[in-house]
């Protein structure tokens, strides 16, 4: 499953001033883990992902959904969804809750399998520089996973943490963000799983007489440890594996 990238980068910025304008987004991501690592074959090369953030006078609401595709249709679907309230005046700490879940499919008999879905509460701080070029969120939640009785998975507690950050320069022709999640489960080695998301993108509508093309061009770099699983059905080591993305934001 690609991306749990989120677009709290922009959330951040917006809940932080206390503007009131929501964001969308599009992205499309060719995934090169097919290509570049042989024992990930089977894994999906194309995840469309659709994000909408909007705040409000008690927080933000944030969500998200990634589709996967095989060459002869949809493999698999992810979404979270959460929910930040004030408690500063400030803005910058906010009360965090989440879900998330999804399914996938086996590619030769087409069962749908559901993922161990799970609740998330805890605390964020936030914080941005003065031009708001730089942003950078810190989240601490407790973990609740649900019994899944397809493959017998048991309820667990466990904690997540959580980095997100971005950095705008050249203007804002380029960003560079991403995100950290951190999390306790006792079914892998070392009962922690890592997963970071890096990307880097060119916003074209920074260009001049391109201000009306909401496009941006870049890719996504999936770091791992312990969180996908390749041909063998094992999810115990770690990963790098790039994408080649384009974005498209709606004012």
């Amino acid at each position: 499953m690609k991306s749990q990238l989120k677009n709290k980068i922009l959330a951040i910025v917006l809940t932080s001033v206390g503007v009131t304008a929501s964001a969308q987004n599009v992205q499309l991501h060719y995934d090169m883990g097919h290509v570049l690592n042989g024992n990930l074959t089977s894994r999906p090369s194309v995840t469309t992902t659709v994000e909408m953030f909007k705040p409000d006078a008690w927080g933000s609401t944030f969500m998200f959904t990634d589709i996967n595709y095989q060459r002869d249709g949809v493999e698999g679907a992810y979404w979270e969804i959460s929910r930040e309230f004030h408690v500063s005046k400030n803005k910058q700490w906010a009360v965090h809750v989440e879900y998330n879940g999804g399914l996938s499919s086996n590619e030769k008999t087409w069962d749908a399998t559901r993922f161990q879905h799970a609740v998330l509460a805890g605390g964020a701080w936030n914080w941005h520089s003065a031009d708001f070029t730089k942003t950078f969120s810190l989240q601490a939640m407790y973990k609740y996973y649900f019994k899944n009785r397809h493959y017998g998975a048991r309820p667990f507690s466990g904690f997540q943490l959580t980095e997100v950050w971005s950095i705008h320069f050249l203007n804002r022709l380029c960003t560079f963000s991403g995100f950290n999640d951190l999390w306790y489960d006792p079914n892998v080695n070392g009962k922690l799983i890592w997963l970071s998301e890096p990307q880097f993108w060119f916003n074209l509508n920074t260009i001049k007489e391109w201000d009306k093309i909401n496009l941006s061009v870049g890719t996504e770099v999936e770091l791992s440890n312990n969180f996908v699983w390749n041909d063998q059905g094992q999810n115990n080591r770690f990963y790098a594996i790039p994408t080649l993305a384009l974005k498209w934001t709606f004012n």
